[in-house]
């Protein structure tokens, strides 16, 4: 008996070596939305990757973990009511439950650099304006589960759109988006960002910020511009990181233009005449499929802190119109101050994607920089 479970043991854990022997990739990099290792990342991290029936495994951890125990296979990941998911590592329930308020050398360091720059800016007569853009839970905190519960009835989103309000730079699109989630739904379920039809309402309240600054900027697209579409692809980021990509399904619901942009999209440099400059986050994505309609977007990709400095000089040199900011306020963020680009102090690190498998250490302070060539010398 003891000779048979031995070699029955054996055997099991000798299929997945069995499986890659007979040519079995067990990898699955689109369920894990990362690059997975190679050969030349040396055997033993190629083969904790590759070998047999691993993606397999992962789905059968993450679906008994979520559908028979009813809990999150992965620490970065929340469930909670109604088929959401929020994104729950580097310190996000702690954003949530507003357990760290700023402290009046924060909000004072905060509100001196969003000045310095408008300062900067305004005396080369380009225009500023600046915006946070809020977090899933903040927006759908009544499908948090009840069990995380909030500390403080201020954010610290709050706190700085406060000490902002006196500065005519702040653009706050949350009210707009509460107004428009009555409507339908704007973020994603199984995402940590906003769909189409959310990041059209905070397009829209950037542009008229700009508007006011720059009347000569066209205005902003409204929902009769588009097809409103509903797409059920695999679940997005949040299923990843539980390894659930293959299982969850999520509605997307988005838009589809009904007439041309009136951009062209100029990939990679050399820079053209820049009329815009955006400094943000992955969200910025999105924004910029809208901000097509206004602007040639030329995408000069990441850029370290080292770098910024050339997204200064660009400003001074290609003579941008405005400049437009969208930070999560948990983010390291960086100020163009000059030529050179400083930190407010006590900045929280950059978010990080945690996926099933592999935790994967953030990329502390890079933006992508985006300039985009006038509006008025483009062909509709």
């Amino acid at each position: 008996m003891n000779r048979a479970l031995t070699a029955l043991f054996v055997v099991i854990i000798s299929l997945p070596l069995a499986a890659n022997l007979a040519g079995v990739d067990g990898a699955d990099p689109g369920a894990e939305h990362r690059e997975l290792a190679t050969w030349n990342d040396g055997v033993t991290a190629w083969f904790d990757d590759h070998f047999g029936f691993r993606s397999t495994l992962v789905r059968w951890y993450g679906e008994t973990r979520l559908f028979w125990l009813g809990v999150s296979p992965s620490a970065a990941v929340i469930v909670g009511r109604d088929g959401w998911f929020f994104y729950a590592d580097d310190k996000a329930v702690e954003d949530y439950a507003n357990v760290e308020l700023m402290d009046d050398a924060a909000l004072a360091n905060w509100r001196e650099a969003v000045l310095r720059a408008r300062n900067w800016l305004q005396a080369r007569r380009i225009g500023y304006v600046f915006t946070i853009a809020p977090d899933k839970h903040v927006l759908y905190g009544e499908a948090v589960p009840p069990t995380i519960a909030r500390i403080h009835d201020m954010s610290r989103t709050d706190q700085l759109f406060v000490a902002l309000q006196d500065t005519a730079v702040a653009v706050d699109a949350r009210p707009a988006l509460f107004e428009a989630k009555q409507r339908e739904r704007i973020y994603h379920k199984t995402d940590t960002h906003w769909n189409d039809r959310g990041a059209l309402i905070a397009y829209q309240q950037i542009i008229n910020a700009v508007r006011a600054r720059v009347p000569s900027t066209p205005a902003a697209w409204t929902r009769h511009d588009f097809e409103a579409v509903e797409r059920t692809p695999e679940g997005m980021d949040l299923a990843g990181m539980m390894g659930l990509t293959r299982v969850l399904r999520e509605t997307d619901l988005a838009l589809v233009p009904l007439r041309p942009r009136r951009a062209r999209v100029v990939e990679p440099p050399p820079l053209a005449l820049g009329v815009a400059m955006l400094l943000g986050n992955p969200r910025v994505d999105q924004l910029i499929q809208h901000r097509k309609r206004h602007f040639a977007v030329q995408q000069h990709g990441v850029v370290e802190a080292a770098q910024i400095e050339v997204a200064a000089e660009a400003i001074a040199r290609e003579r941008c119109d405005f400049e437009a900011r969208l930070r999560r306020l948990a983010l390291a963020r960086l100020v163009i101050r000059g030529e050179h680009a400083v930190r407010p102090a006590n900045a929280q690190r950059s978010r990080q994607h945690h996926h099933a498998s592999r935790h994967f250490p953030a990329t502390l302070l890079q933006f992508r920089c985006f300039l985009a060539t006038r509006a008025h010398a483009l062909s509709p």
